[in-house]
């Protein structure tokens, strides 16, 4: 016959209120260590982000959507007059 052995410890360190001060130390110390942004790099990146946004697409772009709109246009046609629409816009 098997006897079920146990160790129960009397140390409670590793109980609820260690596990949450824990938590809270982490979250404090991520608080703490977070740089701040740089305003004018901060500006450079959104002047370079919006310009490449407003890049008109080149002739390569355009004659792409317009052969996949060729390719497309038994199977889906909604969907090749969509693309030409789009290649039109550019």
């Amino acid at each position: 016959m098997s006897t079920l052995t146990t160790t129960y410890s009397n140390n409670h360190a590793d109980g609820y209120f260690s596990n949450l001060g824990r938590a809270a130390r982490a979250f404090i110390g991520a608080l703490v260590a977070a740089k701040p942004v740089d305003a004018a790099a901060q500006q450079d990146a959104a002047v370079a982000a919006e310009d490449q946004r407003y890049m008109r697409p080149s002739r390569r772009d355009i004659a792409l959507l317009n052969a996949e709109a060729t390719h497309y246009d038994k199977l889906m046609p909604n969907l090749a007059a969509e693309l030409r629409f789009l290649a039109s816009r550019g």
